[in-house]
């Protein structure tokens, strides 16, 4: 089906004028119109806006011109089982239950892998097929190309070690010392912060991926303190509940 019969068809299920639907997506009525006639289509931010409202992946709304499968765990994937970020869009990289709200779910292939060969398994594909097979196909995938870059899953986690031991070593007051990192995606972590001269101002990459944790104040209260780090720096800030009024604490380069 083409892009125009899908939006036509997705408007009047939701039982939405041209004009209804021009409001919510930001757009005027020609626009839609131009859509449905098959003169135009819409823009990347708008088709984000599109697949929030109507609750399918922007593929979906292109016609599924790809087939998509998760970066993580390779499986297929379609509307019913992609993955979203917090704020409710789509991420058409994983499933939902590789990622969900900005949180990878695995960090060590075997871990994956077994979980994989207990729910593959069958009496036409044994336990050691699906382990072969999956120990062939993750690490052609984007989530696991990470652990290649640095030479390996045993590599990784000496980096990790490694950044968990710079970030005690600063030492921050009232700031626990730091047991674990975990993989989070940047668009979950990518704070807004206010400069001295007023302006706003954001570090990270929405679309790489960090190592990071969240901690209690030592202190009490109701800031946290955030940690993301990869291999050119380390961050670490306060906030509120949700991210609410960060305040950067440390910015060091490594």
């Amino acid at each position: 089906m083409e892009t125009k019969n899908i939006i036509l068809e997705l408007r009047n299920k939701a039982g939405l004028s041209q004009d209804e639907l021009a409001e919510k997506v930001y757009v005027t009525r020609q626009a839609v119109s131009r859509w449905e006639n098959g003169e135009t289509t819409p823009n990347t931010e708008t088709l984000k806006l599109l697949s929030k409202l109507f609750d399918v992946s922007i593929n979906t709304l292109l016609g599924a011109p790809r087939q998509l499968i998760c970066q993580c765990c390779g499986m297929p994937l379609e509307d019913s089982n992609i993955s979203k970020e917090i704020d409710g869009f789509f991420n058409e990289q994983y499933c939902k239950w590789c990622y969900a709200d900005g949180e990878y779910t695995y960090e060590n292939m075997d871990d994956l892998i077994e979980f994989c060969v207990e729910h593959m398994a069958n009496e036409n594909f044994s336990s050691e097929q699906v382990r072969t097979y999956m120990k062939d196909m993750l690490p052609k995938l984007d989530y696991w190309k990470k652990y290649a870059t640095l030479g390996g899953e045993e590599k990784f986690d000496e980096f990790k070690h490694q950044l968990i031991g710079e970030i005690n070593a600063l030492h921050i007051e009232g700031m626990p010392k730091v047991e674990s990192l975990s993989a989070l995606v940047g668009g979950y972590v990518n704070l807004e912060y206010k400069l001295p001269n007023g302006e706003s101002v954001k570090f990270l990459d929405d679309g790489a991926t960090y190592l990071g944790n969240q901690l209690e104040c030592e202190f009490g209260g109701d800031r946290c303190f955030g940690i993301v780090a990869n291999m050119e720096f380390i961050l670490v800030c306060t906030y509120e509940e949700d991210g609410a009024n960060p305040e950067l604490v440390v910015y060091k380069k490594r």
